[in-house]
């Protein structure tokens, strides 16, 4: 009778009988029992993890190959010499009638050749390893990385170098011979000149990807087919795709080259100042090497003079016109207060360098007064008619403004008084329409609300307080300190007795 085993085979069939070619000729039951456990539990966990590899690389077959990276996570030593690839050939044998048997044909190898052989490649383990792939839109030279000699950069001609402007840099042009009145001479230099390549200045490689993508961007923005639709569309892209950093320069070149000559289309202007603004507020792009080249259009912009001379006060102009040229000062300004709020910290200089450049065209109309009041000539009535802007003035005012309340406070008020004398006096020699008169009074109610005191107004509200009550005495000192004209303008607000307080109180800290 055989006995009871706890294995799929009988420890008599199989542990015995290996026993035996080792030359263990009595194994106990119990030993061989065990040993047949312990083989069937290590059977099945490396077929459990055979099974994870078959699963994880989406088989439905088991190959050798599996039971290799089985052994290897169980820390078994791996089978060698089997090669999954070789073809399998069974023979058959006749032990006896009726009784067949099968097996595989192992080729025979010479040991002495065996030895003499040169031992194989071990083969590299899998790792990973990290590079950048680009930095701020530019490729380091390293061995990953396609080198500068690989790339493959067009030749553009001068005809399309000045096509696309913001792209010539990245071609290579060949130069033209100039003509000669001898064939010889100019065959000579039409030689040479198809030898040597002019490189550009700046080495910059673009794919062509990018490439494609700023033609279709200038095309969409400057075209005459481009539609309003289509122009959301690319505004949508600037402001949120990443990938940009390399057109990043050529962008704003395009936006100040076409702000250059379009000075006199505020439609143009605005769509400009868009795509700046889109630029500007994108998350994904690093704008902090390109400030400085932001800020010229945006201050062409705020006080330009040709940009208000299309709204001039000739009458020639229309008022919706002029209006938007406003308009376009008044974007300029908020672009610009985002700009200094957000790299201030970063460039210590930015605030103080755009504070002089606003206020030197502030004080334009100051200086203007002591040259009109110390000359009384027509000659030097005309020169200060000549030197002021409407528009200049306007983009000053509310770009000191949106710097900040401290420069409101020590550049501003103190000089609004001589200030007015020319510019707000209707006998002054500058002449000004109504909306100008409208848009400048705006832009000094804007700079006397921002000394009020936030704080002060809303606890005054919470506490269900009066109106601050002004006396007599508080308002001749006003009008004395802030002029006649400033004066009329701030007596027409709701918010006068607020206003005449906080300038009192910038006038005694001052």
């Amino acid at each position: 009778m055989m006995k009871f085993s706890y294995s799929l085979w009988s420890p008599y069939d199989t542990v015995k009988d290996v026993a035996e070619s080792l030359g263990i000729a009595n194994l106990p039951d119990d030993v061989a029992n065990a040993l047949a456990m312990d083989v069937e539990y290590r059977i099945n966990e490396v077929l459990e993890q055979a099974g994870k590899f078959m699963r994880h690389s989406k088989r439905t077959t088991l190959i050798t190959r599996d039971i290799a990276h089985a052994f290897r996570v169980l820390n078994v030593e791996p089978l060698y010499g089997y090669d999954s690839a070789r073809p399998v050939k069974f023979k058959e044998t006749i032990l006896g009638p009726g009784q067949t048997l099968y097996y595989i044909d192992d080729e025979e190898v010479d040991f002495e050749k065996i030895i003499n052989m040169p031992l194989p490649k071990v083969p590299r383990e899998v790792s990973f390893t990290a590079h950048w792939l680009a930095i701020e839109g530019v490729q380091p030279v390293i061995s990953q990385n396609p080198q500068p000699g690989d790339l493959r950069i067009p030749t553009t001609s001068s005809a399309s170098a000045s096509s696309q402007p913001g792209l010539a840099s990245s071609g290579v042009a060949t130069s033209r011979p100039a003509a000669s009145s001898s064939s010889t001479s100019s065959s000579l230099s039409s030689s040479i000149a198809t030898e040597i390549e002019v490189k550009p200045l700046i080495k910059h490689a673009i794919s062509k990807e990018l490439q494609l993508y700023c033609e279709r961007v200038v095309a969409s923005l400057t075209g005459e087919d481009s539609n309003p639709a289509l122009r959301s569309a690319v505004l949508n892209s600037l402001g949120n795709d990443p990938g940009l950093h390399q057109l990043i320069p050529y962008f704003i070149q395009f936006v100040a080259d076409k702000i250059r000559t379009s000075l006199r289309d505020p439609d143009m202007l605005y769509l400009m100042l868009q795509v700046l603004h889109r630029i500007v507020m994108n998350p994904t792009i690093f704008l902090e090497p390109y400030v400085h080249t932001i800020m010229p259009p945006i201050l062409t912009l705020l006080v330009g003079k040709r940009g208000s001379a299309a709204g001039s006060t000739t009458g020639t102009t229309a008022p919706e016109l002029l209006r938007d040229h406003y308009k376009v000062r008044d974007f300029a300004a908020s672009l610009l207060q985002h700009v200094c709020t957000t790299y201030a910290d970063t460039y210590h200089s930015l605030k103080p360098r755009v504070t002089r450049t606003l206020l030197k065209a502030f004080m334009d109309g100051t200086s203007a007064a002591a040259s009109s009041s110390s000359s009384s000539s027509s000659s030097s009535s005309s020169l200060v008619k000549k030197s002021l802007s409407a528009g200049t003035q306007y983009g000053a005012i509310i770009g000191l403004r949106a710097i900040g309340t401290e420069v409101v406070r020590v550049l501003v008020v103190p000089n609004l008084k001589p200030w007015s004398l020319v510019v707000l006096d209707p006998s002054s020699s500058l002449s000004l329409s109504d909306i100008d008169r409208e848009k400048l009074a705006s832009a000094v109610i804007d700079v006397l609300r921002s000394l009020i005191d936030q704080d002060l107004i809303t606890a005054k509200d919470d506490d269900d307080r009066g109106d601050v009550v002004i006396t007599d005495r508080q308002e001749h000192e006003f009008e004395q300190f802030m002029g006649s004209h400033v004066s009329r303008i701030a007596n027409d607000l709701s918010d006068r007795n607020d206003i005449i307080t906080a300038v009192l109180n910038t006038k005694n800290l001052t």
